[in-house]
C-alpha cells in the first residue's frame, strides 16, 4: 500500500507511468562499438580497401574477426569454436583464418558467413595465401606443408615433406616458421624452418637452396653476448622474407641478427643488426652496455620484418619491429632505407654487400613512450602483391598493450584516426578511459561537421546497409576520452540511419598546455548549444565552443590572459582545424573534478574533490561562484531514510552530481533557474541563479536536504505534466513572461530514491532492497508515460513507476554488460543504456524493444567490380637465363592436380559468357552461324577443361626439357662466340705489331 501514498507525499496528483505495461519492457541489443578483446592479428586488402582485426579469446570475449570499411561499414565474423585468432589473410573474395586450436576457417566477403573449416594433420605454425591462387599453404610443427583448396573446400593433393630433415637427418625437430612465395616467380617458395631457410621449386618438386646461419667462435652475433661468443652457434630462425624483386633473401634470427643471402648461389651477403654490421665475423660489434657497470643490454626479439618498396620495386627499405636494445629510450619501428637495388647481373659482390651495409638513411617511426611494437600491418596504395609491402602509404602498429598506432610511411608522422578509421577502432587508438553521452538536438548535430586537415582516406571499401530514419529524434552523441588526452564525439544512433557519421575531436593536452598528466575524469556536453566542458584529475576544467579557427594553419605562441577567475585559451586551437569545437576558456581548480555539468542556457558548474563548487557564466565568461560546500552549512531538513551518524558528518564531502532546472521552490509563487548539487554523503544542495543589476548572474544558496547514500542522479520533473523540468532555452525564456513550473526533483542514491519539492520538503521515498543502484535516469516510452530506469549491482535493469515508485519489470543484463562497470554506464531519456562489455567495447541497449539481438550487420563488404591486378612476373633477362615462367594457372595444376575440376570462378565466368553468347545469338540474323564452342554445353565445357589441364601438365614438362636443352645450346653458342672474338682480338694485336 506504500506506493499508493507516495504520489500525494511527493506532491504529484497524476500517475505518469499509467500507460506502461510490463510487457513493453523487453531488452534489445542494438549495437556494439569497440573491440571485444585483445587484438592478436591485423590484415589489409588494398583491392577491396578493407581492414581485418582478429582478437584473442579472453575473459571479456571470444576470439572473432572484425572487418572494417569506409565510414561505419563493419561486419563481425565469429569463429566456429571458442578460440583465439592467430593469423588472418585476405584472398580475393575470402578471408582465411587460423585459430589457436589449429583450425583453418574460410569466410566469404560476399555473404559475411563462414564457408568451410579444415583441421590440418598437426599444429599449424605458418599460413600462406596469394590473391591469384585458390589455395592456402599451411606449415606444420612437424616441418611438413599441406595445401587446402579454398575454392573446392577440401584438402589439395600437394604435400611437401620436411625438406630440412631430408638435408640434415640428424637435426632436431624442425618446424615451419614462415612461408613466402617469390614476388615475381610464383613457382618458388621460401620456407623458413627454425633451423634455417629453404627455397623450394614447384617446377622440379625439390629444394634448390639451403640457408643456415652459423656464428664461428669469437663472432659477437646479434645479441653481442660475450659469455657465448667463444663457441660455435646456430641462432634459431624467426623470419624469412624475399626482396621485392627476389634479388635477396633475408632471414631474421632470435639473436636479432639480420642475414641477407644470394638466392641464386646460396651465399651469405651480409649479417648485421639494426645497429651493427658484420656481426658474424670474429671481433665484430661490441656488446652494448647495460644499465649497470659490467653488464650488457639484451635486445628485443625481432617481432616482424617487412621488405618494403616504393612504386618502383627496386627502391626498397626494411621496416622492423623489435631488434633494439631493451635499454633504448626511443621505442618504435625502425626503417632502414636501402635505396635503389643494384643490378644483380652487372654488379660485383662488393656492390651488393655495400647496398645492405650502407643504407641511404635509417630512422625510427616513433610510438608512445614505453610502448613496444609487437606487430604491424602495412597499408599499400593499390597492389596486394609483393607480400603486401608494395608502395605503402601508412602502417598500423600493434603495441604490446593491445593498443594501435597509425603512422605515415616512411616519415612516421602520427595519423589521426578520426574520420580515417572506423569508430570501433578508436577504442584502442589509444584506449578509452571514460565515456559520457549527450542528448543533442538533431538539427544542431547535423550542422556540427568538423573541417580538419587530413590525408587520403585509408578505408574506402564496403557499402552500408539501409536503415529506417528517425527525423524527429535527438541524437545519442557519445563522448569518449582517451588515454592521450583526446576526446572524440560521434553519433551512436538508435539503430537507425545515421545522417552525420563524422567524428569530432578535441585535444585536451593542447588546451591545457602540456602533454603529460592529462587524465580526463569528467565530461559534459550541451544538447542545445553543442558546448563541451572537460575536467581533469589535476583540477583543470576546459570549455570548448563551436566556431571557426581564426589562426587556421598557423602555429602561434600562447599568450596568458586571465580575467574573472578564468584563463583564455582561444590561441591553443589546433592549427589543422578550420572549423570545429575550439578551446574557449579554462578554470584551474584543486583536486580532481568529481562532477561536471554544461547547461543549455549558458552556465557551467564543476565540483572538485576538495569540496569546492564552481559556477561559470559563459556570457563573460566569468566565474560567478567559487565556494566550498562546508560554507553552505549542514543545516537541513532531514529526509525520512537517512540515519544519523556523527562519523559520516566528519567525512570529506564533494559533489558527485550536478543538474540545472527551472521550477518553483517550496512556498514560492514564481519559477527560477535552479542549480542542484548532490554529494557523496547524500546531501542535496539547492541554489538559485538570479540576474543582477550589472547584467550578470549571481548564485544564492537556498537550502539542502539529506539522504542516504551517494547521489548518482538528479531529475527535475514537472509535477503537472511529468515532463523534464530542466533548464532549457524555451523554459528560461518563459521566465520573462511569468511562466510558472510546479516541479519536484527525483533523487536517486546508491541505496534508494526520493521525490520531493526542493529545497527540503518531506516527499516520498523508496529503499532498494539488498542491492545498490549504480546508474539511473527518468525515461519515456512514446506517449505512454515516464518511468525510472536503473542498473543495479545484481546485474539487472529495473524500471519503477513515477511517482508511486512501484516495481514494473526487470531484465538481466549481466550476460551483456560488465557489472563491475555499471557505475560508468549511461541511461538516456529514450530508454537507451550504454555500458561497457569489456575493457575496450561498449554496447547500446534499448529497454523498449522486442527482446532481440540487432547487432548482426547487414553491411556489404565485397565490391565485385574491384579487380585484382595481374601478379608480377619474371623479367626477360631471367627468362633468357633459364628461369621457367610459371603462371597462377600452372600453379592450380601443380597444387590441385590434373583431376581438379574448374574453379567456381571459372565456372561462373563460363556461364556469363554462355549467357552473353545466347543473347548475341538471339539478336543475330537468321543467316549467322556460331562456332563449335558456342554450342558447347556446360558439362562438355567442364570435360574439356579437365583434358586441357592434363595436357598443360604434359606440355609444361616438355617445356622444361626444351628450356633446359635451349639453355644448354644457348650457352654453347655464347662460348663459341666469345672464343671467336678473343681469337680475332689476339690476331689483330699481333698483326698490328708486325705492321700488317
Amino acid at each position: 500500500m506504500a506506493h499508493l501514498l507516495r504520489g500525494k507525499q511527493a506532491g504529484i496528483q497524476k500517475d505518469f507511468s499509467a500507460g506502461l505495461d510490463p510487457q513493453l519492457f523487453a531488452l534489445d541489443e542494438v549495437a556494439r562499438y569497440g573491440i571485444n578483446s585483445q587484438i592478436s592479428a591485423l590484415a589489409y586488402d588494398p583491392v577491396q580497401s578493407l581492414l581485418a582485426v582478429g582478437t584473442n579469446d579472453t575473459q571479456f570475449g571470444g576470439g572473432q574477426i572484425y572487418v572494417f570499411g569506409q565510414s561505419r561499414v563493419s561486419v563481425v565474423l565469429p569463429l566456429p569454436r571458442k578460440s583465439s585468432v592467430k593469423s588472418i589473410q585476405f584472398v580475393a573474395d575470402k578471408i582465411v583464418c587460423v585459430d589457436s586450436k589449429n583450425e583453418l576457417s574460410v569466410f566469404s566477403l560476399e555473404s559475411s558467413r563462414i564457408l568451410s573449416t579444415y583441421t590440418p594433420p598437426g599444429s599449424v605454425t605458418a599460413l600462406l595465401t596469394d590473391p591469384t591462387l585458390d589455395f592456402a599453404l599451411v606449415g606444420l610443427q612437424n616441418g611438413e606443408i599441406v595445401a587446402y583448396d579454398l575454392d573446392r573446400q577440401h584438402p589439395a593433393p600437394l604435400r611437401i615433406p620436411n625438406l630440412w630433415r631430408q638435408q640434415y637427418p640428424k637435426s632436431r625437430l624442425t618446424s615451419v616458421i614462415t612461408l613466402a612465395l617469390h614476388p615475381r616467380d610464383i613457382g618458388s617458395l621460401l620456407i623458413g624452418y627454425n633451423a634455417g631457410a629453404v627455397i623450394y621449386s614447384f617446377k622440379v618438386d625439390k629444394a634448390t637452396k639451403f640457408f643456415q646461419y652459423e656464428l664461428p667462435p669469437g663472432a659477437p652475433g646479434g645479441d653481442s653476448d660475450p659469455t657465448a661468443s667463444s663457441i660455435r652457434r646456430y641462432p634459431r630462425l624467426t623470419q624469412a622474407i624475399w626482396h621485392p624483386t627476389g634479388t635477396f633473401v633475408l632471414t631474421g634470427h632470435e639473436d636479432s641478427s639480420l642475414v641477407a643471402w644470394d638466392p641464386k648461389d646460396g651465399r651469405k651477403v651480409l649479417a648485421r643488426t639494426i645497429q651493427d654490421i658484420n656481426v658474424d665475423e670474429p671481433g665484430g660489434a661490441a656488446a652494448i652496455r647495460g644499465a649497470t657497470p659490467g653488464t650488457f643490454a639484451l635486445k628485443c626479439p625481432l617481432f616482424r620484418i617487412a621488405w618494403c618498396s616504393t612504386e618502383n620495386p627496386d627502391d626498397t627499405g626494411l621496416l622492423i619491429a623489435g631488434g633494439t636494445p631493451t635499454t633504448s629510450i626511443e621505442k618504435g619501428l625502425t626503417f632502414i632505407d636501402l635505396g635503389q637495388t643494384p643490378n644483380y647481373t652487372t654488379s660485383s659482390w662488393q656492390i651488393l654487400s655495400q647496398y645492405l651495409e650502407k643504407p641511404k638513411r635509417q630512422h625510427t617511426l616513433p610510438t608512445p613512450p614505453n610502448a613496444e611494437v609487437v606487430d604491424f600491418c602495412l597499408i599499400p596504395r593499390r597492389s596486394p602483391h609483393y607480400a603486401g609491402s608494395h608502395d605503402p602509404i601508412a602502417v598500423i602498429a600493434l603495441l604490446a598493450s593491445g593498443e594501435l598506432v597509425t603512422l605515415s610511411f616512411p616519415s612516421g608522422h602520427a595519423i589521426n584516426p578520426t574520420n580515417q578509421l572506423h569508430a570501433s577502432m578508436s577504442y584502442v587508438h589509444p584506449f578509452v578511459i571514460h565515456i559520457d553521452l549527450a542528448f543533442v538536438e538533431r538539427t544542431r548535430w547535423l550542422g556540427m561537421v568538423e573541417n580538419r586537415s587530413k590525408g587520403p582516406p585509408i578505408l574506402n571499401g564496403g557499402a552500408e546497409a539501409k536503415h529506417s530514419m528517425m527525423r524527429y529524434a535527438n541524437r545519442n552523441i557519445l563522448q569518449a576520452a582517451h588515454a592521450d588526452g583526446t576526446v572524440r564525439m560521434w553519433d551512436l544512433g538508435h539503430g537507425d540511419e545515421i545522417e552525420n557519421q563524422k567524428m569530432i575531436q578535441i585535444d585536451m593536452a593542447r588546451a591545457v598546455g602540456r602533454s603529460d598528466s592529462v587524465d580526463i575524469s569528467k565530461m559534459s556536453m550541451s544538447g542545445a548549444t553543442g558546448e563541451l566542458a572537460v575536467g581533469l584529475r589535476t583540477g583543470e576544467v576546459a570549455i570548448f565552443r563551436w566556431g571557426h579557427n581564426r589562426d587556421y594553419g598557423k602555429e602561434i605562441r600562447h599568450v596568458e590572459a586571465r580575467g574573472f577567475g578564468l584563463e583564455s585559451i582561444r590561441d591553443r586551437a589546433e592549427p589543422g582545424v578550420k572549423e570545429g569545437l575550439l578551446p574557449l576558456t579554462m578554470f584551474e581548480g584543486q583536486g580532481h573534478v568529481t562532477a561536471l555539468k554544461m547547461s543549455d542556457v549558458g552556465f557551467a558548474a564543476a565540483g572538485f574533490q576538495h569540496g569546492t563548487l564552481v559556477v561559470i557564466d559563459l556570457r563573460g565568461p566569468a566565474v560567478i561562484c567559487q565556494a566550498g560546500l562546508d560554507e553552505f552549512g549542514n543545516q537541513s531538513k532531514r529526509g525520512t531514510f537517512r540515519r544519523s551518524n556523527s562519523q559520516t558528518q566528519t567525512n570529506a564531502e564533494w559533489p558527485t552530481c550536478i543538474k540545472f532546472g527551472v521550477m518553483s521552490l517550496e512556498s514560492e509563487g514564481y519559477s527560477s533557474i535552479l542549480l542542484f548539487v548532490g554529494t557523496n554523503l547524500g546531501r542535496l544542495a539547492t541554489f538559485k541563479l538570479l540576474p543582477e543589476s550589472n547584467g550578470g548572474y549571481g548564485v544564492k544558496f537556498v537550502g539542502s536536504s539529506a539522504l542516504e547514500g551517494r547521489i548518482i542522479t538528479i531529475a527535475p520533473i514537472d509535477a503537472e505534466l511529468g515532463d523534464p523540468a530542466e533548464a532549457t532555452q524555451p523554459a528560461v525564456a518563459g521566465l520573462r513572461e511569468g511562466h510558472k513550473i510546479n516541479g519536484v526533483v527525483l533523487i536517486v542514491t546508491t541505496s534508494g530514491v526520493k521525490i520531493f519539492r526542493p529545497p527540503a520538503a518531506k516527499g516520498a521515498h523508496k529503499t532498494f532492497d539488498e542491492v545498490f543502484c549504480d546508474s539511473a535516469a527518468v525515461v519515456r516510452y512514446q506517449a505512454a508515460g515516464y518511468a525510472l530506469l536503473g542498473l543495479f549491482g545484481d546485474g539487472t535493469a529495473k524500471i519503477y513507476s513515477i511517482p508511486a515508485l512501484k516495481h514494473i519489470a526487470s531484465a538481466n543484463v549481466r550476460h551483456i554488460l560488465d557489472v563491475r562497470r555499471f557505475a560508468e554506464a549511461v541511461v538516456t531519456p529514450t530508454g537507451d543504456m550504454v555500458g561497457w562489455t569489456g575493457p575496450s567495447e561498449i554496447a547500446l541497449l534499448n529497454v523498449w524493444g522486442t527482446g532481440s539481438d540487432l547487432t548482426r550487420s547487414l553491411d556489404k563488404l565485397l565490391n565485385i567490380e574491384a579487380l585484382i591486378p595481374p601478379r608480377p612476373t619474371i623479367s626477360n633477362v631471367q627468362w633468357m637465363t633459364g628461369t621457367l615462367h610459371v603462371t597462377p594457372a600452372d600453379m592450380d595444376a601443380l597444387i590441385g592436380g590434373p583431376n581438379r575440376p574448374p574453379s567456381k570462378r571459372m565456372v561462373e565466368q563460363r556461364r556469363a559468357e554462355e549467357e552473353q553468347q545466347r543473347a548475341m545469338k538471339r539478336s543475330a540474323t537468321a543467316g549467322s552461324s556460331s562456332g563449335e564452342k558456342e554450342d558447347e554445353g556446360y558439362w562438355a565445357y567442364m570435360q574439356r577443361q579437365m583434358q586441357e589441364r592434363t595436357q598443360n601438365l604434359n606440355i609444361m614438362g616438355d617445356s622444361m626439357d626444351k628450356v633446359e636443352e635451349s639453355s644448354s645450346n644457348w650457352a654453347d653458342d655464347v662460348n663459341k662466340f666469345v672464343s671467336k672474338q678473343k681469337k680475332k682480338a689476339v690476331m689483330g694485336f699481333v698483326g698490328s705489331k708486325l705492321g700488317f
